[in-house]
């Protein structure tokens, strides 16, 4: 254990000094929150999927293979991301990578709605920062939740107390070098997570005796896990089969893929990238990343249930990829693949957290009360609302008895319903109006809220996406047509960038 202790000491070294070492780097807001526009390929897609995955990947998605087998949350799940993550590269990023520099250089999701739609009233900065802080706090929670489920696992820490020392690791190097800072530590991260989604897969099959011997274990534990249209509950240690998987089922599944138009934490890495021609290396990067750590996770799933079923079946399925780990590598290899899970969990509460202080600072610090803050002024403020937020969502934390996947599914489609139609027509439809967009971010996000109200089995994103789109026309075709201004910007955006 000693050598796996040290091996997390290293990691958390390391981290925390590309913290100091990139805070003599930020020196205005817009460096502090976009890096001042400067990512390459490479740590712009392993930035934006690293933050993208968080802790669920290692711990929420191999939890849920492991609890039920190919059915909903493992295959059908992977191909809505996988394909959510394509399409969003595809069309979303070069369009936004120009939109948000030729609208008055916006640096927050919240600024290019007020821009794109010359909202002057601020009211749309206003209503999408709510929305964003709201669901932000919910996901960083459940990255916190990770935190204290590894360390209590792997070295046996109080609940509470791992809660505090993680939240303390990476508040430490959000606040000192801001974005910087998180894409250079999401670019080890995101590069550790995939090494670990590559390797211990075929060492696991390997260690239950291969292929075939792993689809025959599985089909003693419950002939229907091997069932993609199976529906399997894991219910005190023993997988009960309770029918066939619903056609309802199957949408909510890939609906998943939806959220990726939403999510400020990922869109914002396409403002940051150095320039729209890194795209589509970017693009293929992400892509490659996305299906091969996907299918590992699904597959360290799988290999549990092989190695951990009958006396030894797990109490809680999220902790598969951790007890497995511990049980066939070596302490020092161990303690590598288990820095991979604390990776996966700081990449994404560092960058939420960062959007977060964003939204704060941006969209209501300068906006209504110091509008002619200095830079620096503004990079201090933009560090104390990382303070501010680590601790609320600590405290949304600190009950043992959250999911990490119940969590990221909350502020996943809220995100999604929220601002996915409202970044999608706002790009490729030139009549869209700010009381559109207004009007989308609003239904769509209480949608997902009072959702939780209903007993509809339906995942909230897919109602909160349809009511969102369809508010977004019907308010746009009422509204007065967009200026000429608006218009004129939206065919400037359109042209190649060699003809602008």
């Amino acid at each position: 254990m000693s050598e796996t202790y040290l091996t997390f000491l290293a990691y958390l070294i390391g981290m925390l000094i590309i913290g100091i070492y990139t805070y003599r780097l930020t020196n205005t807001l817009s460096d502090y929150v976009l890096g001042g526009r400067k990512l390459n390929s490479w740590v712009a897609a392993l930035s934006a999927q690293a933050s993208d995955m968080s802790g669920w990947l290692l711990l929420g998605l191999p939890g849920a293979a492991y609890a039920s087998g190919m059915g909903m949350w493992s295959i059908w799940i992977a191909i809505g991301l996988a394909t959510g993550t394509m399409i969003n590269w595809q069309y979303v990023a070069k369009r936004l990578r120009r939109y948000t520099e030729i609208a008055g250089d916006a640096i927050t999701l919240s600024e290019y709605f007020a821009n794109r739609f010359k909202d002057r009233s601020q009211l749309l900065r206003v209503i999408s920062a709510v929305f964003i802080l709201v669901f932000f706090l919910f996901y960083t929670a459940s990255g916190l939740v990770a935190g204290g489920k590894l360390f209590e696992a792997t070295f046996g820490i109080d609940y509470s107390t791992a809660l505090i020392i993680g939240a303390l690791v990476i508040v430490g190097y959000t606040f000192l070098g801001g974005f910087l800072a998180v894409s250079l530590t999401d670019f080890v991260q995101g590069t550790l997570m995939f090494i670990a989604l590559l390797v211990a897969p075929v060492v696991a099959i390997s260690y239950v005796g291969g292929v075939d011997a792993l689809f025959t274990k599985i089909g003693a534990a419950n002939p229907d896990l091997l069932d993609v249209a199976a529906d399997v509950n894991f219910v005190d240690g023993v997988w009960e089969s309770v029918g066939t998987l619903s056609v309802v089922g199957i949408i909510s599944a890939l609906a998943w893929g939806l959220g990726y138009f939403g999510q400020p934490h990922i869109l914002a890495r396409f403002m940051a990238i150095r320039s729209d021609r890194d795209i589509p290396a970017a693009r293929l990067i992400s892509v490659i990343w996305v299906v091969i750590t996907l299918y590992g996770a699904i597959i360290v799933g799988f290999v549990g249930i092989a190695m951990f079923s009958g006396d030894q079946a797990l109490a809680d399925p999220e902790t598969v990829f951790l007890v497995m780990v511990q049980t066939i590598f070596s302490p020092w290899v161990a303690g590598i693949l288990l820095a991979a899970v604390l990776a996966a969990i700081m990449s994404t509460i560092d960058s939420q957290l960062l959007v977060s202080s964003s939204a704060l600072t941006e969209d209501f610090y300068r906006t209504f009360f110091r509008r002619n803050a200095t830079e620096k002024e503004l990079v201090w403020m933009g560090r104390l609302a990382v303070l501010v937020i680590a601790l609320i969502a600590l405290m949304l934390a600190w009950d043992k008895d959250n999911t990490v996947l119940g969590l990221v599914a909350y502020a996943w489609a809220g995100f999604g319903a929220a601002f996915g139609p409202a970044v999608l027509f706002s790009l490729f439809w030139k009549r869209m109006t700010g009381g559109g967009a207004m009007a989308g971010i609003i239904s769509g996000g209480l949608t997902v809220i009072l959702w939780e109200y209903t007993p509809f089995e339906l995942y909230s994103i897919v109602p909160g996406f349809i009511i969102s789109s369809i508010m977004i026309v019907l308010v746009s075709l009422v509204d007065q047509e967009p200026s000429q201004e608006i218009q004129d910007e939206f065919e400037q955006v359109k042209r190649p960038l060699q003809q602008r």
